[in-house]
């Protein structure tokens, strides 16, 4: 890309995924945040950042002696973020509130400016405390820090920009913050909000409408949120309650869903929002060199022996389990990961649902599965799950694994040393899902429902499977017994007996695995998309 001819982008993110030992992100929306960033940097696109300083990150969660998970929490400190010397204010609760800048390249990223509360300025120095932690009043604080805070950060660092990107609704009241301006220059309210959409565009996540977050107008007026705009200015903009999805839909030009279905789903999900901007789709993607394990690719474009390599990354992932746990695995026999967020409609369990038929092959050693991931720390429904998975653990002490505390270094060693990547949401609920592209880059072969990312790249038989057919419906007992009853007809009628019976196909599928996602889904071919669909005006 020639950067002199590319508009400067901003993009604000409550989390950035940029390498496992710096704790400010959660989960799947900041590793996209941070292979964004990267991807950037790779290619020489003028993108920065706008993030939060986490003092505590989010939640570590471990499993106890009766193996349920539980939160604790620690202070960070980074010796390697420079201290750019700028500090903004907001209000908060009507009192003001100074947020220092601190910045970051190290991790091979575009820069990435983080606004910091923790400091002696400040009364209450927590709200820069926990990422996703606490309640409503402590999310909308965070959220005037990261959105009125991110754009006075930047007039504060000098850096023009042409175009504000949300990356999710809590970044919302950024566009706020521009259209204050515009009045304080002398626009009207209406002038100010159709100057603001024409610089805004914004990415929707969440396919649940139920998941979006809203506030009462009353808590964002308390919490000094309306940044000099009246309630029924606000409520034009956001409803009321206020939803902070509702808000950047109507506050960007262009927005998009994170895969082709899922901006048929947030289209039909957000059909009855007047004035809201035309959702596209630009399916998410993953930075290869983050990934993506060296050797793999070696072999993959050397002509070279794949399935050695992939054995050999296959033994370390099983030293690195039998480090943090004490099981050894077999290398011999097919090993399936699994780790995400333990979200309900992720439905992690789903494998044992039917004890009678997938207990034989358990207790055989047939099949051996690897679990990890976190339930949100006030997630009841998430923390059942994990448990489950920890009970067949030790049901199956030689089949099965679960992962405690999942990180990046857990997620990058499970999507490259696995044989099988297990992915089986309630569709359509599932709305990207970048560990699958992960996995496939590495030639870890996915075996899906049709959900996320997958219908795009899926090629039954060849490069992967599907399980099942894309079933959709709203009984949700109705839809796990069918996909359940899918999911052990593919793993037991294709996947078992390929990789038993007939390894030739088996490395075959490998190789066309890398071949069909590595650029497809690469954060160039996504970047690509953004600057073509959404950064660069239609010339009108």
């Amino acid at each position: 890309m020639n950067e002199m001819k590319l508009p400067t982008v901003a993009y604000f993110c409550m989390e950035y995924g940029l390498h496992s030992d710096f704790k400010i992100y959660a989960g799947g929306l900041g590793i996209l945040a941070g292979d964004y960033l990267k991807g950037a940097k790779d290619i020489g696109a003028p993108v920065v950042g706008i993030g939060i300083k986490w003092k505590q990150g989010y939640t570590d969660q471990r499993i106890d002696e009766d193996g349920k998970p539980y939160d604790s929490y620690h202070n960070y400190d980074y010796d390697f973020l420079e201290d750019t010397g700028i500090k903004v204010g907001v209000k908060i609760r009507d009192v003001d509130v100074i947020c220092k800048v601190w910045k970051t390249e190290k991790f091979g990223n575009n820069p990435l400016y983080l606004l910091d509360t923790d400091i002696p300025e400040n009364a209450d120095t927590w709200i820069t405390g926990q990422l996703y932690g606490w309640f409503g009043e402590e999310r909308i604080a965070q959220e005037i820090v990261l959105g009125i805070g991110g754009v006075r950060a930047l007039r504060a660092l000098q850096i023009p920009v042409e175009v504000y990107h949300f990356n999710e609704g809590h970044a919302a009241l950024a566009a706020t913050e521009l259209i204050r301006e515009k009045m304080s220059a002398g626009s009207t309210f209406e002038e100010a909000w159709n100057a603001t959409r024409e610089e805004v565009v914004f990415t929707t996540h969440t396919p649940i409408r139920e998941g979006n977050e809203a506030h009462p107008l009353e808590r964002l007026e308390y919490m000094s949120a309306y940044n000099g705009l009246t309630r029924g200015q606000m409520e034009q903009i956001g409803g009321n309650p206020f939803n902070m999805t509702v808000a950047g839909l109507r506050l960007s030009r262009i927005s998009n869903g994170v895969a082709r279905l899922h901006a048929e789903t947030a289209n039909r999900m957000w059909q009855d929002v007047t004035g809201r901007s035309p959702i596209i789709g630009i399916t998410n993607a993953v930075h290869p060199p983050t990934w993506v394990d060296e050797r793999i690719t070696r072999a993959y474009e050397e002509g070279g022996d794949l399935w050695g390599a992939h054995m050999e990354v296959k033994g370390e992932l099983l030293d690195f389990i039998r480090e943090r746990t004490g099981i050894a695995l077999n290398p011999d026999r097919l090993l399936i990961g699994f780790s995400r967020r333990a979200a309900s409609y992720k439905r992690s369990d789903l494998l044992f649902s039917k004890p009678e038929v997938i207990a034989p092959y358990l207790e055989a050693g047939t099949v051996q599965i690897v679990f990890s991931g976190k339930a949100h720390p006030q997630d009841d429904n998430g923390k059942r799950i994990i448990s489950h998975l920890v009970a067949m653990m030790r049901k199956y002490p030689e089949s099965v694994v679960f992962l405690e505390n999942y990180d990046m270094t857990i997620g990058a060693r499970l999507t490259r040393g696995s044989d099988v990547w297990l992915n089986n949401p309630r569709r359509p609920l599932e709305a990207s899902g970048t560990s699958g592209m992960k996995a496939a880059m590495n030639g870890v072969l996915n075996c899906s429902i049709l959900d996320g990312w997958w219908p795009e790249a899926c090629l039954h038989g060849e490069n992967g499977w599907q399980i099942g057919g894309g079933f959709e419906t709203s009984d949700f007992a109705a839809q796990d017994r069918h996909d359940s009853e899918a999911l052990y007809e593919t793993l037991l009628g294709s996947v078992f007996p390929t990789y038993y019976e007939n390894r030739p196909q088996w490395a075959r599928m490998m190789e066309r695995s890398i071949e069909t996602t590595r650029e497809a889904f690469a954060t160039k071919r996504m970047l690509d998309d953004y600057y073509r669909l959404m950064y660069i005006k239609k010339s009108e």
